[in-house]
């Protein structure tokens, strides 16, 4: 059962090394994130999975201590999910950036309150699949966490990655509001192919989130909710 879950942007961006002189404009999301985790370890959780957008050689399970690397991006920096449980040997694929960077994020607030383990999702999953795989995350155990990576959308300003769409803004506003509001039914029913136009790639691990938290009861609360780079990050937790 889903006892608690955050939802944090995934820009490698927001790891200081690789925004170098840029990295203070994030610190306000930074921290959001790392109070968002805070709520997850206060859930004492049986076991945390991250749960983030993946192209098609990152998507399915990535075991506890499956490494992660920013070096892609410039940056001498690797990272894991976690270290290997037992005697497990460490796992040779490379998590995708979005896992990578929750890594990162775990690492910086000293995660130790549950073993993890990540799920990379397509980014084109389909919303009946996402919600399917959902209701699977929330059955492992008797108290899991959840924790979602994925950007809105990528069109908020004539310099995003995107370009200017005049759609964005709305679709990043209903996110925020069913973030806010804990609202499943709001997550469920995100329009995938509009998403894949402003390439929002949070899409499907939100859509993830919605089929975990299906009659859990949770309460949300928005953190975070601003558009650097013309880019939505949203940050939340239900707990």
């Amino acid at each position: 059962m889903l006892v608690a879950a955050a939802v944090c942007p995934c820009p490698p961006l927001l790891v200081p090394e690789v925004a170098a002189g840029a990295a203070p404009e994030l610190d306000a999301a930074r921290a959001a994130c790392a109070d968002a985790v805070g709520v997850l370890a206060a859930s004492r959780p049986d076991r945390l999975v991250v749960v983030g957008p993946a192209g098609p050689e990152g998507h399915g399970p990535h075991p506890q201590g499956t490494c992660g690397s920013f070096r892609g991006f410039g940056v001498d920096l690797d990272v894991r999910l976690g270290t290997p449980e037992g005697d497990s040997e460490m796992p040779e694929h490379q998590l995708p950036a979005s896992l990578a960077v929750a890594g990162w994020l775990l690492e910086r607030t000293g995660w130790s309150a549950a073993p993890v383990d990540g799920l990379g999702v397509g980014e084109r999953l389909a919303a009946e699949r996402c919600i399917r795989v959902g209701q699977e995350v929330a059955a492992r155990t008797d108290r899991v966490a959840l924790l979602v990576m994925g950007d809105a959308s990528a069109c908020r300003t004539l310099k995003a990655p995107g370009y200017l769409d005049d759609r964005a803004a709305d679709f990043d506003a209903a996110v925020a509001a069913a973030l806010a509001a804990a609202d499943v039914e709001a997550l469920k029913g995100l329009d995938e192919k509009l998403a894949h136009e402003l390439q929002a790639a949070g899409r499907a691990p939100w859509q993830v989130l919605a089929g975990a938290a299906a009659g859990a009861g949770l309460k949300g609360a928005l953190l975070f909710d601003e558009a650097p780079y013309g880019v939505g990050y949203l940050v939340a937790a239900w707990a």
